[in-house]
């Protein structure tokens, strides 16, 4: 099966957009120097939020080459796992139907009429065939040199009992957006008992679980904190990462500005 795309779905509607990895580093502020740690400045090459399905097997080598684009540093990938391939005769494990509505947020945006699997949507600003390394390596390369990659830059640093994470300027280009928290599973290995995939077992990595808004960026330096609590509890034996994205009037999701990983000790 070549890219599926389902026969008839509803428009969901999502006024957020978010997207491996994580990582938590860390400069100590004024009296807490002892309970920091070292400061970290992340600027990654680019953001992969990939679409896909266990149901569906052309997905399989997206999966796959998902697995190499995840385990790199430069890299913040993303897995949203969907729920409309159910039908083909097996659930999958990981999907949320908040997954499938970000999908048909970036259908919309990009001025689509369906959604498909495995689709990757790079840096929020286009898309490609999730299981094409040449069009994803392409996207992201291209972006880079063309000054639509990650130009606003996203600091983490951490105490005992807080997250900080700051925002840089944006010089130019938006200068609105929502900073968000991406909540994934670790990697899984999931043996697939029914459907097109049957026998199969995947090992499956950054599957989101869930999506938190922080607050919202207007172009200048902003420093965010949030309980250290609150991120262990939601990102569990996961991990989570910082999305800086852009959103239109229409609540329509926009190009990442900016990305970083949260590692938690």
């Amino acid at each position: 099966m070549t890219s599926r795309r389902p026969l008839r779905l509803a428009a969901f509607a999502l006024a957020l957009s978010v997207f491996a990895g994580a990582g938590l580093a860390g400069n100590a502020l004024a009296g807490e120097a002892d309970q920091a740690d070292r400061f970290l400045t992340e600027k990654p090459l680019g953001v992969v939020e990939l679409f896909t399905s266990q149901g569906c097997n052309s997905c399989l080598p997206a999966d796959e080459f998902f697995a190499e684009l995840a385990a790199k540093e430069n890299i913040v990938a993303l897995a949203y796992h969907v729920d409309y391939w159910d039908y083909l005769g097996w659930k999958d494990t990981l999907s949320r139907k908040e997954n499938t509505e970000r999908q048909y947020e970036y259908m919309r945006a990009f001025g689509g009429r369906s959604v498909y699997t495995p689709q990757a949507v790079i840096n929020g600003r286009s898309h490609v065939n999730g299981a094409s390394r040449k069009e994803v390596d392409g996207a992201l390369a291209r972006m880079e040199r063309s000054g639509e990659g990650m130009r606003v830059s996203i600091k983490v640093s951490q105490t005992s009992d807080r997250v900080m994470i700051d925002a840089g300027d944006a010089g130019s280009g938006p200068s609105d957006a929502h900073l968000v928290i991406v909540y994934f599973d670790p990697p899984q290995t999931i043996k697939i008992a029914k459907g097109e995939n049957s026998g199969r077992s995947m090992t499956y990595w950054n599957a989101v679980t869930g999506i938190q808004t922080a607050g919202m960026w207007h172009g200048k330096a902003q420093r965010y904190e949030l309980p250290m609590s609150e991120i262990s509890k939601k990102s569990k034996k996961g991990g989570c990462a910082v999305l800086l994205q852009s959103v239109g009037e229409d609540g329509l999701p926009g190009p990442i500005l900016g990305a970083a990983f949260i590692r938690q000790r």
